[in-house]
């Protein structure tokens, strides 16, 4: 018996289909044939005979050539719909629009019968991965060690086994904290707690002592696990201040000295090594007792950028209906399965990266942590290889400069602007790969630093500018999705679809969720003209805020609606574009009203600008504008204009100052900024806007009442000395 490889087998398909061809084409050559026997064609059949037989054989390889690229030409992918209308109005509801792919006004909750919870989603995985590898993490230099789905299931029986043990409930109102970076065991507890109907309640370093001791109390926590010895001090500094005097159990996933043991002992806190925690639970194991969709699953606390962090109510029914609404966007284009592999290195505190856990975990995939840190993300995706990586704007906008950065040479530019241009025509015409020539020669290294093997990008949280996420869906050579939405909704709302790869709008509704937009009457925006505040309202909405009832009343309305203040417009094709934000308006002396972000939007894109932020004042007829120069380009672009120096002197030089505002305005004018939201003047200062300085939030953010305080002296000095 002849067995034949899977390669053969497709060196046979190909054959066969090649056959197929040359049969349509000897077809044609015989009617040709019989055409040129024709009498009136005589004369031409005697020019073809006196034609040098090198010729003959030109043609013949050209007609072969042009046969193999009909063969094996690219082909776009093919779209769930049609892309000229990728959302329709739902009868009766006051203009709200749904995803097309739904085949009726009922909002999508569940994807898979069998998965209603996120402890479901995970046992789905067990099952489809026939217990194949499922949390993976590395030492420096070393390769990724492997957790099979089911000792994950084991390990985290065992720990919320030990938490019953501890006298913690089976019910979704017990709360547990997590106050630590990505990594096996976060996941291991989270699933422990799911097994059990337990409520995970993240904490992240970037909130501050302050937020963190605020969510202890306002959450309850009696329990917080931590990874590093350095979080268990920030919670036991807390309980010798009586700050949190709640907090009773500390359970650290590092190794500890004695010297944590005693300060905790001082306390009234018992200190236990995750490995304890396990034990206590395999000595004591009880039988899972799963949640309902309905119950909660996390409380995921904003930071806000003015006041304290809210917690937001997430169900399991959030969860998974976000969930599996991505998955009905992309099953075709995409088929998740065991085989993908997930690089977690964005905050698991945040409901983007649960949310891609959540699909992750529903389809049996890997997930690799990164090391814990980000400057060594290259590596670790050299070594992983993830298929699957989601992004944040900033990310994009630092391999974007990079690239750029390398084409120092004007033949290199002008490679780098043809290959990418080729790739884009592609682009326009639905077409998605990376096989092509310009691949091989240009793009190659670039999808290489990535592991090589990517097939899904996605990025949210923050805006992406058109132009940097079209060179990357061209350079990278893999399907890039951009979404949209907040903590309240679950992470998203909308989506672009498979095969739409334009830019400068967040995608159609996901099949969760309506949208609707609503008048903002002070900004001019008429529900009327296809523009407004976008609300959403669907099974990936929120439950509100944690013993918060004015501010769940601020962002739900008495239909369920959530108003999530930013200000959107439909387009033609049914996509939203994000446009301006209705928080953080003011008005200025003569009464315009004036939205600082979407002009920091538009600044941010002049070349030597890395960030901005706007200011404004009801006593003052004019903005100013407060500009960190980017420290990675300043110094080339002040040469090409004759300016020399370090990138401190250029930002104390007067002249340059003058050349930036210049091209700030001039872009503002050419995105149709009006004249009385141009700015009048500008300081330069020279260190980033960054969460260690309070300036932002773990968002990413502006916290504009810090930088009002902050910039105070500077805004002073800049309204009192211009005139206009």
């Amino acid at each position: 018996m002849e067995i034949t490889s899977g390669r053969e087998e497709g060196r046979a398909g190909v054959l066969e289909v090649s056959l197929g061809h040359l049969h349509h084409r000897t077809m044609q050559a015989h009617e040709l044939f019989r055409y040129f026997r024709m009498p009136e064609l005589a004369d031409f059949r005697q020019y073809v005979r006196t034609l040098p037989t090198n010729t003959l054989m030109g043609f013949g390889a050209f007609a072969a050539l042009t046969t193999f690229w009909y063969a094996t030409r690219p082909k776009a992918l093919k779209p769930p719909c049609d892309l000229s209308m990728q959302s329709v109005e739902v009868a009766g509801s006051d203009g709200a629009r749904r995803s097309t792919l739904l085949d009726s006004d009922e909002p999508l909750a569940y994807f898979y019968d069998d998965v209603k919870t996120l402890y479901e989603g995970f046992q789905r995985g067990r099952h489809v991965s026939n217990n194949g590898p499922c949390l993976g993490s590395r030492k420096p230099d070393q390769p990724y060690e492997w957790l099979s789905y089911n000792q994950v299931a084991e390990m985290a029986e065992c720990v919320g086994s030990a938490l019953i043990q501890k006298g913690f409930k089976t019910a979704p109102d017990q709360f547990i904290g997590i106050f630590a970076q990505n990594r096996p065991e976060w996941v291991i507890i989270e699933q422990g707690c799911f097994a059990y109907s337990m409520v995970v309640v993240p904490l992240y370093d970037t909130l501050g002592a302050e937020a963190i001791t605020y969510i202890v109390n306002k959450a309850e926590l009696s329990l917080v696990f931590v990874d590093k010895i350095e979080k268990a001090n920030m919670l036991l500094d807390g309980v010798e201040n009586k700050l949190t005097p709640g907090l009773k159990i500390i359970v650290v996933m590092d190794s500890y000295g004695s010297d944590l043991l005693e300060r905790g002992k001082k306390c009234g806190v018992e200190i236990l090594s995750m490995k304890a925690m396990e034990d206590l639970g395999r000595a004591n194991r009880r039988k899972p007792k799963p949640p309902a969709p309905e119950d909660l699953a996390v409380i995921c606390f904003t930071s806000g950028t003015t006041g304290n962090p809210k917690g937001a109510l997430i169900t399991h029914r959030n969860v998974v209906s976000d969930c599996s609404a991505f998955v009905k966007m992309t099953e075709k284009a995409l088929a998740l399965n065991a085989s993908d592999t997930h690089i977690s290195f964005l905050p698991l505190a945040h409901m983007y990266e649960q949310i891609m856990m959540c699909v992750m975990l529903c389809h049996g995939a890997k997930i690799g942590f990164f090391q814990g840190d980000i400057r060594l993300l290259m590596d670790d995706l050299k070594v992983l290889q993830p298929t699957i990586f989601p992004v944040v704007p900033r990310l994009l906008n630092r391999m974007f400069d990079r690239i750029f950065a390398q084409a120092n040479t004007t033949l290199k530019r002008w490679l780098l602007d043809f290959a990418s241009n080729r790739k884009e025509a592609e682009l326009r015409s639905g077409i998605i790969r990376n096989n092509s020539l310009w691949d091989k020669l240009i793009f190659h290294k670039i999808q290489s630093s990535l592991g090589g093997k990517v097939r899904l990008m996605i990025t949210g949280a923050a805006p992406v500018s058109a132009t940097v996420l079209t060179f990357l869906r061209a350079a990278l050579g893999c399907q890039f999705y951009e979404g949209y939405g907040q903590t309240e909704c679950t992470a998203g709302c909308s989506l672009t679809l498979p095969g739409d790869w334009t830019a400068g709008h967040v995608g159609a509704p996901m099949p969760c969720n309506f949208i609707k937009l609503v008048d903002v009457e002070e900004m001019n925006y008429m529900a009327a003209k296809g523009e407004g505040e976008v609300c959403v309202k669907g099974p990936n909405v929120f439950q509100g805020y944690l013993k918060d009832p004015a501010k769940t009343a601020e962002a739900l309305d008495k239909d369920g609606w959530l108003h999530t203040g930013d200000i959107g417009k439909w387009l033609p094709n049914g996509t939203l574009k994000i446009i301006d934000r209705k928080k953080h308006i003011f008005k200025l002396a003569q009464g315009e009203y004036i939205a600082p972000e979407k002009i920091e939007n538009v600044y941010q894109r002049s070349e030597p600008v890395a960030q901005v932020f706007v200011h404004g004042e009801s006593l003052q007829a004019f903005l100013i504008a407060i500009v960190v120069p980017d420290v990675e380009t300043l110094c080339h672009w002040a040469r090409k204009r004759g300016f020399e120096g370090s990138f401190e002197e250029l930002c104390r030089n007067k002249d340059v100052k003058k050349c930036i505002l210049e091209d700030m305005l001039r872009l503002g004018k050419e995105s149709g900024l009006k004249p009385f939201e141009q700015v009048k003047g500008i300081v330069l200062h020279t260190e980033l806007f960054s969460v260690s300085n309070g300036l932002l939030t773990p968002t990413m953010k502006a916290k504009r009442p810090e930088l009002r305080n902050y910039f105070r002296s500077q805004i002073d000095e800049l309204y009192s000395t211009i005139k206009v």
